[in-house]
């Protein structure tokens, strides 16, 4: 059985929304929108950052001891 689309529900109290229920599929494209959104802030955050070089000795000193 297929169901439309379902509006929003909100829970009042006190004659304020303090809480909403929404259609499962609407929830999962909010949640898919924001990790996007978290994602593009954390590109931007490492793009504003200056790239630093090592050399390959020092890097291959770091992480592999004794080699």
């Amino acid at each position: 059985m297929r169901r439309g689309k379902r509006k929003p529900r909100f829970i009042v109290e006190d004659g304020k929304r303090i809480a909403v229920i929404l259609d499962i599929a609407e929830y999962d494209q909010i949640v898919e929108y924001v990790e996007e959104i978290e994602d593009l802030v954390a590109l931007q955050e490492v793009r504003e950052e200056p790239l630093q070089f090592r050399s390959l000795d020092e890097f291959l000193s770091e992480h592999n001891p004794g080699v």
